[in-house]
Protein backbone atom coordinates (compact mmCIF):
# COMPACT_ATOMS: atom_id res chain seq x y z
CA UNK A 1 0.00 0.00 0.00
CA UNK A 2 1.33 3.42 -0.97
CA UNK A 3 1.83 5.61 2.08
CA UNK A 4 1.54 9.40 1.81
CA UNK A 5 4.91 10.93 1.09
CA UNK A 6 6.59 12.35 4.15
CA UNK A 7 6.38 16.15 4.18
CA UNK A 8 9.86 17.63 3.98
CA UNK A 9 11.17 21.16 3.64
CA UNK A 10 11.11 22.69 0.19
CA UNK A 11 14.44 23.40 -1.48
CA UNK A 12 14.55 25.35 -4.75
CA UNK A 13 16.93 24.32 -7.52
CA UNK A 14 16.60 27.14 -10.06
CA UNK A 15 12.86 27.01 -10.87
CA UNK A 16 12.35 23.41 -9.68
CA UNK A 17 11.11 22.72 -6.18
CA UNK A 18 12.23 19.63 -4.27
CA UNK A 19 10.37 18.39 -1.22
CA UNK A 20 7.42 20.23 0.29
CA UNK A 21 4.33 19.81 -1.87
CA UNK A 22 6.34 19.23 -5.05
CA UNK A 23 6.16 15.93 -6.96
CA UNK A 24 8.94 13.36 -6.85
CA UNK A 25 11.58 14.72 -9.23
CA UNK A 26 13.56 12.74 -11.80
CA UNK A 27 17.24 13.39 -12.27
CA UNK A 28 20.25 11.93 -14.03
CA UNK A 29 23.88 12.70 -14.75
CA UNK A 30 25.80 13.35 -17.94
CA UNK A 31 28.22 10.60 -18.95
CA UNK A 32 30.30 12.73 -21.32
CA UNK A 33 33.66 14.27 -20.58
CA UNK A 34 32.69 17.68 -19.22
CA UNK A 35 35.52 19.35 -21.15
CA UNK A 36 33.82 18.17 -24.35
CA UNK A 37 31.35 21.03 -24.25
CA UNK A 38 29.47 20.14 -27.43
CA UNK A 39 28.95 16.51 -26.42
CA UNK A 40 27.82 17.54 -22.94
CA UNK A 41 25.39 20.12 -24.32
CA UNK A 42 23.98 17.50 -26.68
CA UNK A 43 23.42 15.08 -23.82
CA UNK A 44 21.79 17.79 -21.69
CA UNK A 45 19.37 18.41 -24.56
CA UNK A 46 18.65 14.67 -24.86
CA UNK A 47 18.02 14.39 -21.13
CA UNK A 48 15.73 17.42 -21.12
CA UNK A 49 13.67 15.96 -23.97
CA UNK A 50 13.35 12.73 -21.96
CA UNK A 51 11.84 14.74 -19.06
CA UNK A 52 14.90 14.76 -16.84
CA UNK A 53 14.24 17.63 -14.45
CA UNK A 54 17.62 17.97 -12.74
CA UNK A 55 20.92 17.28 -14.51
CA UNK A 56 24.17 16.60 -12.68
CA UNK A 57 27.59 17.18 -14.22
CA UNK A 58 30.90 15.93 -12.81
CA UNK A 59 33.62 18.52 -12.24
CA UNK A 60 36.81 16.54 -11.50
CA UNK A 61 39.35 19.28 -12.30
CA UNK A 62 39.90 22.94 -13.27
CA UNK A 63 39.45 22.31 -17.00
CA UNK A 64 36.07 20.75 -16.30
CA UNK A 65 35.16 23.73 -14.13
CA UNK A 66 35.89 26.16 -16.96
CA UNK A 67 33.90 23.98 -19.35
CA UNK A 68 31.01 23.94 -16.87
CA UNK A 69 31.09 27.74 -16.77
CA UNK A 70 30.56 27.83 -20.55
CA UNK A 71 27.90 25.10 -20.44
CA UNK A 72 25.98 27.07 -17.82
CA UNK A 73 25.81 30.05 -20.18
CA UNK A 74 24.23 27.98 -22.94
CA UNK A 75 21.43 26.12 -21.13
CA UNK A 76 18.53 27.18 -18.96
CA UNK A 77 17.91 23.96 -17.06
CA UNK A 78 18.78 23.16 -13.43
CA UNK A 79 22.42 22.05 -13.31
CA UNK A 80 24.02 20.30 -10.35
CA UNK A 81 27.80 20.23 -10.02
CA UNK A 82 29.15 16.91 -8.74
CA UNK A 83 32.27 17.46 -6.63
CA UNK A 84 34.63 15.09 -4.86
CA UNK A 85 37.90 15.65 -2.98
CA UNK A 86 38.55 19.32 -3.89
CA UNK A 87 36.55 21.92 -1.96
CA UNK A 88 37.87 24.69 -4.21
CA UNK A 89 36.07 23.11 -7.16
CA UNK A 90 32.83 23.23 -5.15
CA UNK A 91 33.30 26.94 -4.51
CA UNK A 92 34.28 27.50 -8.14
CA UNK A 93 31.20 25.65 -9.40
CA UNK A 94 28.94 27.90 -7.35
CA UNK A 95 30.66 30.96 -8.76
CA UNK A 96 30.28 29.47 -12.27
CA UNK A 97 26.50 29.25 -11.90
CA UNK A 98 25.72 25.80 -10.52
CA UNK A 99 22.18 25.72 -9.15
CA UNK A 100 23.19 23.12 -6.60
CA UNK A 101 26.34 21.25 -5.69
CA UNK A 102 26.62 17.64 -4.64
CA UNK A 103 29.44 16.92 -2.23
CA UNK A 104 30.43 14.05 0.01
CA UNK A 105 31.75 15.89 3.07
CA UNK A 106 33.59 12.74 4.09
CA UNK A 107 36.04 13.12 1.20
CA UNK A 108 36.02 16.88 0.64
CA UNK A 109 38.55 17.66 3.39
CA UNK A 110 38.52 18.82 7.01
CA UNK A 111 35.71 20.83 8.57
CA UNK A 112 37.41 24.16 7.84
CA UNK A 113 37.22 23.38 4.13
CA UNK A 114 33.59 22.33 4.42
CA UNK A 115 32.91 25.60 6.25
CA UNK A 116 34.33 27.54 3.31
CA UNK A 117 31.92 25.68 1.03
CA UNK A 118 29.04 26.59 3.37
CA UNK A 119 30.00 30.27 3.19
CA UNK A 120 30.09 30.09 -0.62
CA UNK A 121 26.64 28.47 -0.62
CA UNK A 122 25.30 31.32 1.50
CA UNK A 123 26.87 33.99 -0.69
CA UNK A 124 25.53 32.46 -3.90
CA UNK A 125 22.16 31.49 -2.38
CA UNK A 126 22.35 27.97 -3.79
CA UNK A 127 21.57 24.51 -2.42
CA UNK A 128 23.70 21.51 -1.53
CA UNK A 129 23.17 17.77 -1.57
CA UNK A 130 25.03 16.03 1.20
CA UNK A 131 25.72 12.74 -0.54
CA UNK A 132 26.84 9.93 1.74
CA UNK A 133 28.08 6.86 -0.10
CA UNK A 134 28.92 3.37 1.16
CA UNK A 135 32.22 3.48 -0.73
CA UNK A 136 33.53 6.55 1.08
CA UNK A 137 32.22 6.30 4.63
CA UNK A 138 34.46 7.96 7.23
CA UNK A 139 36.98 5.62 8.85
CA UNK A 140 35.89 6.41 12.41
CA UNK A 141 32.36 5.27 11.58
CA UNK A 142 33.62 2.11 9.89
CA UNK A 143 35.60 1.32 13.05
CA UNK A 144 32.70 2.19 15.35
CA UNK A 145 30.18 -0.01 13.51
CA UNK A 146 32.70 -2.71 12.52
CA UNK A 147 32.26 -2.16 8.81
CA UNK A 148 30.09 -0.21 6.42
CA UNK A 149 26.59 -0.48 7.88
CA UNK A 150 23.30 1.31 7.37
CA UNK A 151 23.66 2.71 10.91
CA UNK A 152 27.06 4.16 10.08
CA UNK A 153 25.78 5.71 6.86
CA UNK A 154 22.90 7.37 8.69
CA UNK A 155 25.24 8.61 11.42
CA UNK A 156 27.48 10.17 8.77
CA UNK A 157 24.53 11.92 7.11
CA UNK A 158 23.20 13.26 10.42
CA UNK A 159 26.69 14.41 11.43
CA UNK A 160 27.04 16.55 8.33
CA UNK A 161 23.46 17.82 8.32
CA UNK A 162 24.06 19.05 11.86
CA UNK A 163 27.34 20.69 10.87
CA UNK A 164 25.66 22.60 8.03
CA UNK A 165 22.69 23.71 10.15
CA UNK A 166 24.88 24.69 13.11
CA UNK A 167 26.69 26.99 10.70
CA UNK A 168 23.49 28.64 9.55
CA UNK A 169 22.78 26.81 6.29
CA UNK A 170 19.56 24.86 5.62
CA UNK A 171 19.04 24.63 1.84
CA UNK A 172 19.98 20.97 2.09
CA UNK A 173 19.07 17.78 0.25
CA UNK A 174 20.43 14.53 1.68
CA UNK A 175 21.19 11.16 0.12
CA UNK A 176 22.53 7.85 1.34
CA UNK A 177 23.49 5.44 -1.41
CA UNK A 178 24.85 1.92 -1.38
CA UNK A 179 25.29 -0.73 -4.04
CA UNK A 180 23.32 -3.00 -1.68
CA UNK A 181 19.56 -2.84 -2.15
CA UNK A 182 18.86 -3.83 1.46
CA UNK A 183 21.37 -1.36 2.89
CA UNK A 184 19.95 1.42 0.73
CA UNK A 185 16.42 0.71 1.97
CA UNK A 186 17.39 0.37 5.65
CA UNK A 187 19.51 3.50 5.70
CA UNK A 188 16.99 5.73 3.95
CA UNK A 189 14.06 4.58 6.08
CA UNK A 190 16.07 5.42 9.19
CA UNK A 191 17.28 8.71 7.73
CA UNK A 192 13.73 9.77 6.86
CA UNK A 193 12.63 9.24 10.45
CA UNK A 194 15.35 11.60 11.70
CA UNK A 195 15.45 14.58 9.33
CA UNK A 196 13.01 17.04 7.76
CA UNK A 197 15.14 17.79 4.72
CA UNK A 198 14.36 16.41 1.23
CA UNK A 199 15.89 13.02 0.47
CA UNK A 200 17.32 11.99 -2.88
CA UNK A 201 17.20 8.21 -3.35
CA UNK A 202 19.03 5.79 -5.60
CA UNK A 203 21.22 2.70 -5.66
CA UNK A 204 24.83 3.53 -6.45
CA UNK A 205 26.81 1.44 -8.94
CA UNK A 206 23.64 -0.47 -9.79
CA UNK A 207 25.20 -2.01 -12.90
CA UNK A 208 24.16 -2.72 -16.52
CA UNK A 209 20.65 -2.16 -17.83
CA UNK A 210 18.89 -5.32 -16.63
CA UNK A 211 20.42 -5.87 -13.16
CA UNK A 212 20.59 -2.13 -12.56
CA UNK A 213 16.93 -1.69 -13.41
CA UNK A 214 15.94 -4.56 -11.12
CA UNK A 215 18.01 -3.27 -8.18
CA UNK A 216 16.73 0.27 -8.61
CA UNK A 217 13.10 -0.77 -9.04
CA UNK A 218 13.20 -2.81 -5.82
CA UNK A 219 15.01 -0.25 -3.66
CA UNK A 220 13.25 2.83 -4.99
CA UNK A 221 9.91 1.05 -5.13
CA UNK A 222 10.07 0.00 -1.48
CA UNK A 223 11.15 3.46 -0.34
CA UNK A 224 8.56 5.31 -2.42
CA UNK A 225 5.82 2.97 -1.17
CA UNK A 226 6.87 3.95 2.36
CA UNK A 227 6.59 7.65 1.48
CA UNK A 228 10.35 8.21 1.36
CA UNK A 229 12.03 10.02 -1.51
CA UNK A 230 11.74 13.51 -2.98
CA UNK A 231 14.01 13.00 -5.99
CA UNK A 232 15.22 9.82 -7.66
CA UNK A 233 18.02 8.69 -9.90
CA UNK A 234 18.39 5.28 -11.49
CA UNK A 235 22.14 4.66 -11.90
CA UNK A 236 22.89 2.46 -14.89
CA UNK A 237 25.95 1.60 -16.95
CA UNK A 238 24.02 2.90 -19.94
CA UNK A 239 23.19 6.09 -21.78
CA UNK A 240 21.68 8.41 -19.15
CA UNK A 241 18.44 8.75 -21.12
CA UNK A 242 17.83 5.08 -20.21
CA UNK A 243 18.16 6.07 -16.54
CA UNK A 244 15.44 8.66 -16.98
CA UNK A 245 13.15 6.26 -18.83
CA UNK A 246 13.47 3.64 -16.08
CA UNK A 247 12.91 6.26 -13.36
CA UNK A 248 9.68 7.40 -14.99
CA UNK A 249 8.51 3.80 -15.41
CA UNK A 250 9.03 3.22 -11.69
CA UNK A 251 6.95 6.29 -10.84
CA UNK A 252 4.24 5.33 -13.35
CA UNK A 253 4.09 1.75 -12.07
CA UNK A 254 3.46 2.99 -8.54
CA UNK A 255 0.85 5.50 -9.68
CA UNK A 256 2.93 8.34 -8.23
CA UNK A 257 3.58 10.36 -11.36
CA UNK A 258 3.38 9.94 -15.13
CA UNK A 259 4.94 11.72 -18.08
CA UNK A 260 3.18 9.75 -20.79
CA UNK A 261 1.36 6.51 -21.63
CA UNK A 262 1.65 3.35 -19.56
CA UNK A 263 1.75 0.31 -21.83
CA UNK A 264 0.69 -3.06 -20.46
CA UNK A 265 1.12 -6.19 -22.56
CA UNK A 266 1.01 -9.93 -22.02
CA UNK A 267 4.17 -12.08 -22.02
CA UNK A 268 2.84 -14.17 -24.97
CA UNK A 269 2.22 -17.91 -25.02
CA UNK A 270 0.93 -20.59 -27.41
CA UNK A 271 -2.42 -18.74 -27.57
CA UNK A 272 -0.81 -15.60 -29.04
CA UNK A 273 -2.41 -14.90 -32.41
CA UNK A 274 -0.11 -12.20 -33.83
CA UNK A 275 3.48 -10.95 -33.72
CA UNK A 276 2.85 -9.19 -30.42
CA UNK A 277 6.48 -8.31 -29.67
CA UNK A 278 6.77 -6.36 -32.91
CA UNK A 279 3.42 -4.65 -32.36
CA UNK A 280 4.32 -3.55 -28.84
CA UNK A 281 7.57 -2.01 -30.07
CA UNK A 282 5.76 -0.12 -32.83
CA UNK A 283 3.15 1.21 -30.40
CA UNK A 284 5.88 2.27 -27.97
CA UNK A 285 7.64 4.17 -30.73
CA UNK A 286 4.47 5.99 -31.80
CA UNK A 287 3.50 6.89 -28.24
CA UNK A 288 6.86 8.08 -26.94
CA UNK A 289 6.19 11.76 -27.59
CA UNK A 290 2.70 11.75 -26.07
CA UNK A 291 2.70 13.23 -22.56
CA UNK A 292 -0.84 12.30 -21.55
CA UNK A 293 -0.95 9.46 -18.95
CA UNK A 294 -3.14 7.07 -20.92
CA UNK A 295 -3.06 3.32 -20.17
CA UNK A 296 -2.78 1.18 -23.32
CA UNK A 297 -3.15 -2.62 -23.29
CA UNK A 298 -1.75 -4.85 -26.05
CA UNK A 299 -2.84 -8.44 -25.57
CA UNK A 300 -2.01 -11.52 -27.61
CA UNK A 301 -5.32 -13.37 -27.23
CA UNK A 302 -8.90 -13.14 -25.99
CA UNK A 303 -7.92 -14.53 -22.56
CA UNK A 304 -5.88 -11.48 -21.60
CA UNK A 305 -8.04 -8.86 -23.22
CA UNK A 306 -10.35 -7.16 -22.93
CA UNK A 307 -11.34 -9.00 -19.73
CA UNK A 308 -8.03 -8.97 -17.87
CA UNK A 309 -7.15 -5.54 -19.26
CA UNK A 310 -10.46 -3.84 -18.51
CA UNK A 311 -8.70 -1.16 -16.44
CA UNK A 312 -6.85 0.07 -19.53
CA UNK A 313 -8.18 3.18 -21.25
CA UNK A 314 -7.80 1.50 -24.61
CA UNK A 315 -6.27 -1.66 -26.02
CA UNK A 316 -6.30 -4.53 -28.47
CA UNK A 317 -6.73 -8.26 -28.09
CA UNK A 318 -5.75 -10.57 -30.93
CA UNK A 319 -8.03 -13.12 -32.56
CA UNK A 320 -7.10 -15.37 -35.50
CA UNK A 321 -6.33 -12.99 -38.38
CA UNK A 322 -7.75 -9.93 -36.68
CA UNK A 323 -7.74 -7.77 -33.60
CA UNK A 324 -10.38 -6.53 -31.19
CA UNK A 325 -10.14 -2.87 -30.19
CA UNK A 326 -11.62 -2.10 -26.78
CA UNK A 327 -12.04 0.91 -24.51
CA UNK A 328 -12.24 0.37 -20.76
CA UNK A 329 -13.20 -3.26 -21.25
CA UNK A 330 -15.86 -2.72 -23.92
CA UNK A 331 -15.30 -3.89 -27.49
CA UNK A 332 -15.67 -1.06 -30.01
CA UNK A 333 -14.22 -2.54 -33.23
CA UNK A 334 -12.89 -5.65 -34.91
CA UNK A 335 -10.23 -5.04 -37.55
CA UNK A 336 -7.95 -7.04 -39.82
CA UNK A 337 -4.54 -7.92 -38.40
CA UNK A 338 -2.71 -5.60 -40.81
CA UNK A 339 -4.94 -2.69 -39.70
CA UNK A 340 -4.47 -3.11 -35.94
CA UNK A 341 -1.69 -0.55 -35.47
CA UNK A 342 -3.29 2.10 -37.67
CA UNK A 343 -6.77 1.79 -36.14
CA UNK A 344 -5.42 1.60 -32.59
CA UNK A 345 -3.47 4.84 -33.09
CA UNK A 346 -6.52 6.52 -34.66
CA UNK A 347 -8.62 5.60 -31.64
CA UNK A 348 -5.91 6.77 -29.23
CA UNK A 349 -5.67 10.10 -31.03
CA UNK A 350 -9.46 10.46 -30.97
CA UNK A 351 -9.46 9.75 -27.26
CA UNK A 352 -6.73 12.32 -26.60
CA UNK A 353 -8.64 14.90 -28.65
CA UNK A 354 -11.77 14.21 -26.62
CA UNK A 355 -13.48 12.09 -29.24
Amino acid sequence: MLKPRKKTREVKIRDIGIGGNNPVRVQSMTSTSTVDIDATLKQIEELSKADCELIRIAIPDRRSLEAFREIRKQVDVPLIADIHFNYRLAIGALEAGADKIRINPGNIGDKKKVLEVIEALKQNKKAVRIGVNSGSLELDLIDKHQGVTSQGLVESAIRWVNYFTENGFEDIVVSIKSSSVIQTIEANLELSSRIEFPIHIGVTEAGPLLPGTVKSAIALGVLLLQGVGDTIRVSLTEHPVKEVEVAWEILKSLGIRANGPLIISCPTCARTRIDLVSLVKKVQEKLKFIKYPIKVAIMGCEVNGPGEAREADIGIAAEPGRGVIFKRGKIIKRVKEKEILEVLMEEINNMLEGG
